[in-house]
This record gives structure tokens, C-alpha cells and sequence, in this order.
């Protein structure tokens, strides 16, 4: 269902505009994706709020610490609800381990199901001149390839990559994790701040298992028409 495969994405919604959102995308789609902007600016309540509504949340903070911190803040993710959350892969294999072992335990402990782990590989803003500038040397797609090998080696659930590099992960590493695709860019689509993007289609060809879709869709004059349109776009198979 297009509904289950869409994640919007809520970076660049005003903290009034978030309960207009939900009150348009209840029943369209099932998860929303809370990033570092909106989490700051709302607290951790913000994710109770979005459960509230009754839509799963995918808090994607892109935890990047010692493997300690990573763990703790990973409890504090499981006691919020959420179903999804983001650690950096080149935070490491202990880093990525005590994530996942962390998870794990605290949804043990309280009874609930544990988050989906995901490691973010390389940001879709980046370039190959800017990995190398950070002193990479590897083309773009065979980093993201050491990455995701680091996260799915550490067990986690699955990884996030730009929509241009799942196809090659998924012969690489096989077809059951999780692939989360931001730069999903609908049309012709602009690229803002993105450079490694797609469009729904090409990126559910790809492989990808979800979309994630912000500003296409919430800084649209009709989100609702917005979403629709990019139902369209993907595959009847994935459309009904």
C-alpha cells in the first residue's frame, strides 16, 4: 500500500503547521519522520503528540557518539514509541552494536516492539568532491556500500541511502533490509539542497522500502493533492 511505503518527512514544517498536517495526512499515510529541527523546537513531546494521531514515527536524529551515549539516547528513543531510528554507520561497529543492544533491551524491559535500527550511510547533500575533501577517496557509491556493510554486519534492521545507490546495495548485500530513501524528488522535481535523488518511481525500482518525502509534500499548497500526485507516480503494485 502507498500509504506504508511513504514517510513524510516533517523537517520543514512550523510547529503550528504539524497538527494542520496530521489532521490533512490522517488515514493516507502511516508514518511520519521527525528530524533534528522539529524535535529540538517541540521536545520529545512531539513524538507522543504524532502517536497520539495515530501515525508511527521515524525519529531520525542520526545518533553519532561513544558507543555509551549512543546507547542511552537510543533507551530514551524506545520509551518515546517510536518505530524507527537513525545512527550514523561511521559511528562504527561498537557505536552501531550498542544501538541496536540498547534498543533491544529497553523494549524488553517496557514490553513494546523494538524500533526499526537503520544506518545512515552517506547524506544525500554530499557529493563525491566532498567526501574527498573529508579526506574519502572512494567513490560515493562503494562508501555507501562499506557502510551499509558495517550496519547490517552489526545486526541493525537496515540502512539509509540515497534512492542512486540501492539498486547496487541490494546485489550487493542482498534483498532483506530495509532500505529508507530520502531525495525522493516527484516529476521533473527539483534538488534543493539534495544532490542524489530520484523520483518515486525510480527509486521503489530500485529497490528502495520506503520514501521518504518532505518538502514535495508539506510545503505544497495541497498536501493531500501533493501526495496523491506521487501515489500516481509509483508502480500499481505499489499504488493500491
Amino acid at each position: 500500500m502507498a500509504e506504508d511505503r511513504i514517510i513524510v518527512a516533517l523537517d520543514a514544517v512550523d510547529p503550528g503547521g504539524v497538527d494542520n498536517l496530521c489532521r490533512q495526512l490522517a488515514g493516507r499515510v502511516r508514518t511520519l519522520k521527525v528530524g533534528l529541527q522539529l524535535f529540538l523546537s517541540q521536545g520529545p513531546g512531539v513524538v507522543s503528540f504524532l502517536r497520539e494521531a495515530g501515525f508511527d514515527v521515524f525519529l531520525d536524529l542520526k545518533l553519532h557518539d561513544i558507543p555509551h551515549q549512543v546507547a542511552l539516547a537510543c533507551a530514551e528513543i524506545v520509551a518515546m514509541g517510536a518505530s524507527m531510528l537513525t545512527v550514523h554507520a561511521s559511528g562504527g561497529t561498537a557505536m552501531l552494536s550498542a544501538a541496536l543492544d540498547a534498543s533491544r533491551a529497553a523494549a524488553r524491559q517496557r514490553g513494546v516492539e523494538c524500533p526499526k535500527v537503520l544506518g545512515v550511510t552517506v547524506l544525500t547533500s554530499l557529493e563525491e568532491k566532498d567526501l574527498r575533501r573529508a579526506g574519502v577517496e572512494r567513490p560515493v557509491i562503494d562508501q555507501v556500500g562499506v557502510l551499509a556493510g558495517l550496519a547490517l554486519d552489526a545486526g541493525l534492521d537496515g540502512v539509509v541511502a540515497s534512492p542512486q545507490e540501492v539498486a547496487t546495495l541490494r546485489r550487493r548485500l542482498g534483498g532483506d533490509f530495509i532500505a529508507v530513501t530520502p531525495g525522493i524528488r516527484p516529476g521533473t522535481g527539483g534538488v534543493d539542497d539534495q544532490r542524489r535523488t530520484a523520483t518515486p518511481a525510480q527509486a521503489i525500482a530500485a529497490g528502495a522500502s520506503y520514501l521518504v518525502v518532505g518538502r514535495p509534500i508539506t510545503q505544497a499548497a495541497d498536501p493531500v493533492a501533493a501526495l496523491a500526485s506521487i501515489e500516481k507516480e509509483l508502480p500499481k503494485s505499489q499504488s493500491c
